[in-house]
């Protein structure tokens, strides 16, 4: 009884509509997409502009093309349709696969159901498109992606998870606990949304920031890639630690989440190994006549 009398109650006055129009409803889930895709390309286009971090000041193996702002414009929208189509088939293959026999519930990514590790590889994949059709290099498009994507990873996190009471954590005696009246029971559990959007958020924002900024990162391409996705395997096989598995079998003695991010920890450090042992490049800007063409 102690511990629900010092647990935190979810706030009554937060829902996950922000408001009704009619038959318009406006989600926070959504405008947490919303947030973290505009955020990230305007984080990129802010990084792009900045001459500094672009020159390393050591001998370097040649020049790359750092993407100009109307390149930014068009990964943004293909990261979109990576995110969407990428995250929506991930979650349907890798946590609901029964789905598949409903067609009519695929396409209702309003309800929830989007998968990170699916949402990834779909950006993974629009990058790669991108870099092919504009003949550029993957990993400098990467890394511009990476450097702004945990702005989208706390915006959905707080403003989609913790709004909507889904992907709270285990049941705890901490005093931070918080009672979520869309949980099974009436316990405290670890607030596991929060937890991840201040250390897949906010602290992998500020440890790229770091490394762009003061140890010219962006002049090896692949280096933030490669830390990014250490980082977010990393912080995420943690939470899994605290957060409540899924409602579906799980790989003992690892969740699915754990499962599944474990590879991520393990290309990462592939991919920071390889890029730091490559010399920097040098940067090398296009006006946007030349972008088009």
């Amino acid at each position: 009884m102690q511990i629900i009398i010092d647990a935190i109650t979810f706030p009554s006055w937060l829902s996950e509509d922000i408001f009704s129009i009619g038959p318009i409803t406006l989600k926070w889930y959504g405008l947490s997409y919303v947030i973290g895709l505009f955020g990230a390309y305007w984080y990129a286009t802010k990084m792009v502009a900045r001459k500094d971090v672009w020159i390393s000041g050591q001998v370097t193996r040649g020049p790359e093309l750092i993407p100009n702002k109307e390149m930014l414009s068009d990964l943004m929208f293909y990261c979109l349709i990576g995110i969407i189509a990428g995250g929506r088939l991930g979650y349907l293959i890798l946590y609901s696969p029964e789905t598949f026999l409903q067609p009519a519930e695929i396409i209702k990514v309003w309800k929830g159901g989007m998968s990170f590790h699916g949402g990834f590889l779909g950006v993974c994949a629009a990058v790669g498109y991108m870099a092919w059709r504009k003949n550029l290099s993957y990993m400098r498009l990467a890394d511009l992606a990476c450097i702004g994507a945990p702005i989208g990873l706390g915006a959905v996190r707080f403003l989609g998870n913790f709004i909507n009471q889904e992907l709270y954590g285990r049941v705890t005696e901490v005093p931070w606990g918080m009672i979520f009246p869309k949980a099974p029971d009436s316990l405290p559990r670890h607030p596991s949304q929060l937890y991840e959007a201040f250390l897949e958020g906010i602290m992998i924002w500020l440890i790229l920031r770091i490394m762009s900024t003061r140890y010219k990162a962006l002049t090896k391409p692949g280096l933030c890639t490669g830390a990014f996705v250490f980082l977010y395997g990393f912080f995420r096989f943690c939470v899994e630690f605290v957060r409540e598995p899924d409602n579906i079998p799980q790989f003992e003695p690892l969740t699915r989440g754990m499962a599944y991010s474990l590879p991520m920890i393990f290309v990462g450090l592939f991919v920071i190994y390889w890029a730091k042992k490559r010399p920097p490049v040098a940067p090398k800007h296009v006006i946007y006549e030349s972008a088009k063409n």
